[in-house]
């Protein structure tokens, strides 16, 4: 327990103060168990050590990464009862996925101390409310995606914008944007963003970021995803081999058999590989209805889950038209449900249609859609029903 807390206090020590993440506003702490999910490298770890530094001082807080070496032989729930005991009163838990029978453990702890508030990261890979024990009537999850183009600005060069509901942006777009652009110029830092600018890492990598996010992406696909999904390593070299044609290929819409094929695998194998790398954040899996993907369906449309992804695993060609599109749905998939519908590239929330393209993009697809709108790239202002793209990346 001594060197847990330790480690704990090192950890906040570290943990920087002058950026926070916009789910951090968001979260109603005020629950029993909380749960965060999100990718590898979106900033799980750090938030959750700033809610630790929101925590009133004289309240008896932990955090503890569950992939220390404690745990392997001390189990969860006596060291939760242990802590209780202490007069604990906040137990943060980072990377639950890493601990075996986690659910089952977390549940008792909710169960049996009632007056211990537990606050708990996973992959985003991780099914909490398909596990063997039943946190859904008991964790509130949330979910955590990298860093909007909003939050970009800031974390990096501190240009502090508000975050704007959608209908704002339909309904405003050109005097928001000639009010920004009086203060700084868009584009230049959108070029960048797109490249080097969603997860916050990259802060700290500079140069070498794209290798350390082809990293980060192997270590999702070789250690994530065999913990949760208990995956063989031939399973995993092929679902590497997947990644990689869909790489090259995106948006894609597949034909599952030639790509089961292609991957060496069966139909229902290669639907369920791409329905974890999805949950997994690495690519996006786009359908026409509004419920959500299944694997027992195959997606409409693929797409890599984010520019940054899409330019590390496209180098040296990516296609600017795909860089579009993906960014657009990236943005908008944090707070909104988009779908593929039949006459445009997206449609949000069974309400606004979207077409993408650059600054010279027409509207001859929207002809006669209500409701229909054109983003447009390598443009400050927007005109009527055409938004500037970089736009939709302050909505969160």
């Amino acid at each position: 327990m001594e060197r847990l807390i330790s480690t704990s206090n090192n950890a906040l020590n570290r943990a920087p103060v002058e950026f926070e993440r916009y789910l951090l506003k968001e979260i109603n702490w005020d629950h029993q168990l909380i749960g965060i999910s999100g990718a590898r490298g979106s900033g799980k770890t750090i938030m959750l050590l700033q809610y630790k530094k929101m925590l009133p001082k004289e309240s008896f807080s932990l955090y503890a990464s569950l992939d220390d070496v404690y745990f392997s032989e001390n189990k969860l729930i006596y060291f939760a009862e242990e802590f209780h005991r202490k007069g604990g009163k906040y137990l943060l838990l980072d990377e639950v996925h890493k601990y075996p029978n986690w659910s089952q453990e977390i549940k008792n702890i909710y169960d049996n101390l009632p007056d211990l508030k537990v606050v708990f990261t996973s992959s985003s890979a991780l099914e909490i409310y398909k596990g063997s024990h039943d946190l859904s009537r008991r964790a509130v999850v949330y979910h955590l995606v990298g860093l909007s183009f909003r939050e970009f600005l800031e974390f990096k060069y501190k240009i502090k914008l508000p975050a704007l509901k959608l209908d704002e942006i339909l309904n405003n777009h050109t005097q928001i944007s000639t009010d920004i652009v009086k203060e700084f110029k868009p584009l230049p830092y959108f070029a960048e963003y797109l490249k080097t600018g969603y997860y916050p890492f990259f802060k700290k990598f500079g140069a070498d970021y794209p290798r350390q996010l082809i990293n980060t992406v192997n270590l999702a696909l070789e250690v994530d995803l065999p913990a949760i999904h208990r995956i063989d390593f031939n399973s995993i070299i092929k679902i590497k081999k997947l990644l990689y044609i869909l790489s090259k290929n995106t948006p894609y819409t597949p034909n599952v058999e030639e790509l089961a094929k292609q991957v060496g695998t069966t139909r229902d194998s290669l639907l369920k590989f791409l329905y974890f790398l999805d949950k997994a954040q690495i690519i996006k899996w786009l359908g026409r209805d509004k419920f959500g993907i299944n694997y027992l369906n195959k997606p409409d449309k693929l797409y890599l889950n984010n520019t940054n992804i899409a330019y590390a695993l496209g180098e040296p060609v990516t296609d600017i038209g795909t860089i579009r599109e993906t960014f657009f749905l990236n943005q908008l998939s944090a707070n909104h449900t988009v779908t593929y519908p039949h006459k445009t590239d997206f449609m949000v929330d069974d309400t606004w249609y979207f077409e993408i393209g650059g600054k010279s993009k027409s509207r001859k697809q929207l002809t006669d859609l209500e409701n229909a709108w054109v983003a447009k790239d390598d443009i400050e202002y927007g005109f009527e029903n055409s938004i500037p793209l970089w736009m939709f990346g302050l909505i969160y």
